[in-house]
């Protein structure tokens, strides 16, 4: 039988403020106009935030675009929900976000969005991608959204617990994802504090400038070469598409994987995650959005909201072909799947 114990962590809670009186045209509106840009299309998140609306009882249109991992079609985006004057803008992941929203330094652009309200969710690292100044104060009005990630530290520490001769973690990485780079920068410093040893290597880029997904399993082999205990995924949609190649080559070389996605161990052969439930992440969006469109809050007031209720998930079937098997202490609250 499988058994699961959220992990829970402490929710931002801060005061906020309204509107100005200039956005009281959009509040009164009996319909809102809610424009949501999906990097992969709408998945768990998005649904989250659907149902949360409905839930909720706010009478929304909702606009669903996908960039299908795209970058080229976010400016036709911005443009698009400029001319349907939407109320809302929801984006999901750092790609996106920042193809949307900008950066901090894009303040005042008019090739992203920086007058309309906006709430960002999947996204690594938006301090470290310039997206806000901080989980407190996002230093841009318009801009609020969600925090679903586990502190790195966290997962070398559940590392550390689940494989104690642990002492050199391998990451792959996609150069074309700002947020994978990110989190490779972050992890590297993270090293030098945690007295750990961390292999990163770039995925090979096609004449298209792609990544290749024939290069994983090849630097996965490079990995193995360099003596890795343990990869961890860090942060890339590429790697999550191609999930089953890259859990199952680093199995094939007897290497287990930490993910931050929960499918790639429920669906595929990571050994074990711990990390919200994209459900939540989006609820946790339709928190905010409600805040902003029903309660007349100004975004830039709103703290970034953190997901409360983490999910540890070990792969017994990988477990198995590793010879890596829990603890009976890590039992007592880890959820296990075959």
């Amino acid at each position: 039988m499988t058994r699961l114990k959220r992990i829970g962590l402490i929710a931002v809670v801060a005061s906020v403020l309204f509107w100005p009186l200039a956005h009281a045209d959009a509040q009164a509106k009996k319909t809102f106009i809610i424009y949501m840009v999906m990097w992969r299309g709408c998945e768990e998140a998005c649904n989250g935030f659907k149902e949360y609306i409905g839930e909720k009882g706010i009478d929304a249109n909702l606009v669903i675009r996908n960039a299908n991992r795209d970058k080229s079609k976010l400016p036709g985006f911005v443009e698009e929900a400029r001319s349907l004057h939407a109320d809302l803008v929801i984006t999901w992941g750092t790609s996106v976000t920042r193809g949307i929203a900008g950066t901090l330094s894009d303040r005042g652009d008019s090739r992203f969005i920086n007058d309309t309200p906006l709430v960002f969710m999947v996204v690594a690292d938006p301090i470290g991608s310039k997206i806000i100044e901080s989980y407190e104060k996002t230093g841009r009005d318009n801009v609020t959204g969600t925090r679903n990630r586990v502190p790195e530290s966290v997962n070398i520490m559940t590392i550390r617990s689940y494989y104690p001769a642990f002492k050199r973690l391998g990451i792959l990485y996609n150069t074309n994802e700002n947020n994978s780079v990110v989190k490779v920068k972050e992890v590297a410093a993270l090293a030098k504090k945690m007295d750990f040893e961390l292999v990163a290597l770039e995925l090979e880029l096609g004449e298209d400038g792609k990544p290749r997904s024939e290069s994983i399993p090849v630097r996965m082999a490079d990995l193995r070469a360099a003596g890795v205990d343990f990869i961890y995924l860090g942060s890339s949609s590429f790697l999550d598409v191609h999930r089953d190649i890259f859990t199952k080559s680093a199995v094939d070389h007897g290497m287990p994987v930490l993910s931050p996605y929960e499918r790639l161990v429920r669906d595929s052969h990571a050994l074990m995650s711990i990390a919200a439930r994209y459900q939540d992440v989006g609820a946790l969006a339709g928190r905010q959005a409600k805040s902003i469109l029903v309660d007349g809050k100004k975004p830039g007031d709103l703290p970034v909201l953190s997901v409360d209720q983490y999910a540890y998930v070990v792969n017994m079937t990988t477990a198995k072909k590793l010879n890596m098997f829990p603890s009976v202490e890590i039992l007592q609250f880890a959820e296990t799947v075959e």
